[in-house]
């Protein structure tokens, strides 16, 4: 009998979809051409691109030209934040200590070359609270960058409050989507924000590739040097192929958005039910003010690394914490940002559901969990403390 296999980290990446794949695949082979080229190959494969760009523009309710393509959503984050400072000359930036580390690590960078960087205060249920911007922000700042879904927690953040209290003092705002596009309803001129970023491999589309939308207005500074694409933004060939496979992804992801999440979100409040009946486990940020299919769950006593891999030997795929720190056996920044202590931080797991997954699936990760922790704790010296 085969091992079962549960793929439960989506917010890490997806797999490729069916419909991306075709939509991708006449771009290796017979239409190759590079679009600066002049001959009807080449022009062809530019009407492409022009055509994905629009469409993705009209998906998210943005305009063609504010949408450019990047490599991923990192590069969009260090895009944004980077050009926000040239463009304003001013020399401090708002973020938290809940964004991704494309923004964390581009905030720690600047500030060696002389910016201030203000993080707002995160309480427990993991969303900040507008009031703390309104405190915080001055005419001293060149940007904002507030994600409007955690990428471990799950929870959404109130940007389009934000970004009003961003525009009454003349400063930029910036949000990071790379988990919200495609799991909630993501318009960018309803958000208000001034830049917007995403990624492609979230939402099955292949990895490397991702946007940044600028609204229309912001001279955005050249980021790559070289060639006249992306308006002369980004220089470098463009990657038709994947711009075809994010154009679909996008497309496919924001239709029937809300049945899907449905869905996904019956199995996540069924996994979270089933996993808060262990003893000495506690949810992750705000139950309801999440996105559909994100579990973040502690358990005391053990090592969130260590019920992870267990879990795989099970055939199930989740994961400790963020993708991009994987490895690390320092505690979630974003757990001790809400303030978890190290014991709490170090027993997290996060289970992230798709369209994919099953009620069968649900209760086999419970049942799996159960079980491993409880092996876990009968060897944990922690749990012996605590039990004592």
């Amino acid at each position: 009998m085969d091992k079962r296999y549960i793929y439960a980290d989506n917010a890490a990446t997806t797999k490729v979809s069916d419909s991306v794949l075709k939509a991708m695949m006449p771009y290796f082979q017979d239409n190759f051409a590079n679009p600066s080229g002049l001959y009807s190959p080449a022009t062809s494969a530019a009407r492409a691109v022009r055509q994905a760009r629009a469409d993705i523009a009209k998906c998210l309710n943005a305009e063609p030209g504010e949408v450019f393509f990047t490599s991923c959503g990192t590069e969009a984050d260090n895009w944004a934040i980077k050009s926000a400072v040239e463009l304003t000359g001013k020399k401090r930036i708002i973020t938290s200590k809940l964004e991704h580390h494309a923004v964390l690590k581009t905030c720690e960078y600047l500030q060696t070359k002389g910016f201030e960087i203000t993080y707002l205060p995160c309480p427990e249920n993991g969303i900040i609270e507008p009031e703390e911007l309104k405190k915080a922000i001055g005419n001293d700042v060149a940007v904002v960058s507030i994600m409007l879904a955690n990428n471990e927690i799950g929870t959404i953040q109130k940007v389009s409050e934000m970004a009003k209290i961003c525009h009454e003092y003349g400063v930029l705002i910036h949000t990071d989507a790379v988990q919200a596009v495609g799991n909630i309803p993501v318009d960018f001129k309803a958000l208000g924000v001034d830049m917007l970023s995403l990624s492609g491999h979230k939402i099955h589309a292949p990895k490397g590739i991702g946007a940044l939308i600028v609204r229309k207005g912001i001279n955005l500074p050249s980021f790559i040097h070289g060639g006249k694409q992306e308006v002369g933004k980004r220089a470098g060939t463009e990657n038709v192929p994947y711009i075809m496979g994010l154009r679909q992804a996008i497309l496919d992801a924001t239709t029937d958005t809300e049945k899907r999440s449905e869905y996904v979100l019956s199995l996540r409040e069924r996994l979270i039910d089933g996993l808060l009946k262990i003893e000495m486990t506690r949810l992750n940020g705000d139950r309801d003010n999440r996105l559909p299919g994100n579990a973040n769950i502690s358990f005391y006593g053990i090592e969130g690394e260590s019920l992870a891999l267990l879990l795989d030997m099970k055939g199930i795929c989740v994961s400790s914490g963020s993708a991009c720190t994987t490895g690390d056996t320092e505690p979630s920044h974003v757990l001790k940002a809400i303030g978890l202590s190290d014991e709490w931080a170090k027993g997290a797991l996060r289970i992230t559901l798709s369209e994919e997954n099953t009620i069968e699936d649900v209760d086999y990760i419970v049942e799996m969990i159960t079980e491993i922790v409880a092996k876990l704790r009968a060897s944990s010296t922690l749990w012996k403390k605590t039990a004592l």
